[in-house]
């Protein structure tokens, strides 16, 4: 889920209090968790296990194809290209949080996982997903510099500051792990060990929880303000830029051409915090756990297998790129 939606949906439930109904489990009791699957129907099973093994070979294959050309070819040794190898990476990693772990239980028939290593999954799901949030608004702010500052472009996106802001963008990954990390492993009892969701979606794991410190709920805020509001406010703030300057070229196929680097990173934005944003109302809406999770697989497995067509589609670059990385090899 979008950085944004998550820790929002983190902050509200830090306000609820534990129902005086509800019998609550010690963690010293509480060694695995039950996943929710997406379907009891065996013959479905078989089809999902499939279709998302082919998703998942699909998007580690479309990812690598950017990965490998922008890493080999000095021709697009470029901020642009620098950020979206890393997105790729990033996109790889997030994917594999879940889905191997999701084919696995759809062959085994089984839906537990273990207490550290669904905090382990949450951890590293949060580390790449805050990537992908901090690493489009860095490529935002790319656009916005070459748009709108063309002639210092060199000297301002120099690689000292790229690799100053890959580097920022993993700290600020980590300190976000470690902070939802410790939000739950701070709790000894948990409602229930049934999370509604095909992994360990941390809104769905702290959901669990029963908070009763009024200081838990300012540091989830604090989370939201920092991790939350700044990439998405750097995001609109490019592009307002990026749309002001375009407005102000003088001939259409000026401002296409310059709508054009940027349209693929629009696009891809578009959808990362669309299909995010839809999920968090959805399940506002549909009270039906599995429908929230068959509506997980929309940001968790199709936002990063789609990225590599959206980037690649219409980008001459990366497919010269890729010809001659091929010429090379074969």
């Amino acid at each position: 889920m979008p950085l944004y939606v998550f820790h929002f949906s983190h902050s509200l439930l830090f306000f609820k209090s534990c129902p005086g109904n509800i019998e609550l489990q010690n963690i010293t009791s509480v060694s695995e968790f039950h996943l929710l699957g997406l379907s009891e129907d065996r013959d479905l099973i078989t089809i999902l296990f499939g279709l998302f093994l082919t998703m998942y070979l699909v998007t580690m294959l479309g990812n690598l194809l950017i990965i490998l050309p922008v890493s080999s070819d000095s021709h697009v040794h470029t901020p642009m290209y620098f950020f979206l190898s890393n997105l790729s990476l990033a996109d790889i990693g997030f994917i594999s949080t879940m889905v191997p772990k999701m084919i696995v239980n759809l062959l085994n028939h089984s839906r537990v996982i273990s207490y550290g290593g669904c905090l382990t999954q949450m951890s590293v799901f949060i580390i790449f997903g805050c990537m992908d949030d901090l690493l489009l608004t860095m490529m935002a702010y790319d656009h916005f510099v070459a748009i709108c500052h063309p002639l210092h472009y060199s000297v301002i996106m120099n690689p000292r500051l790229c690799g100053f802001l890959l580097l920022l963008s993993l700290l600020i990954s980590l300190l976000d792990s470690q902070l939802q990390n410790l939000s739950v492993l701070n709790f000894s009892y948990f409602k229930d060990i049934e999370i509604s969701n095909f992994f360990c979606d941390p809104s769905q794991l702290l959901n669990l929880t029963c908070p009763e410190t009024f200081s838990s709920t300012i540091a989830k805020c604090f989370v939201f303000a920092i991790f939350g509001f700044i990439p998405i406010s750097g995001i609109f703030f490019s592009y307002y830029k990026i749309i002001s300057s375009i407005l102000r070229i003088p001939s259409s196929s000026g401002k296409y051409k310059a709508f054009s680097t940027c349209g693929s990173h629009l696009a891809v934005v578009c959808v990362f915090y669309g299909t995010g944003l839809g999920v968090y109302l959805g399940s506002a809406v549909s009270h039906s756990p599995r429908t929230g999770a068959v509506a997980s697989v929309m940001y968790t497995v199709v936002t990063p297998m789609l990225n590599p067509f959206i980037y690649s589609l219409q980008n001459k670059d990366l497919k010269n790129s890729l010809r001659r990385l091929c010429s090379r090899l074969f």
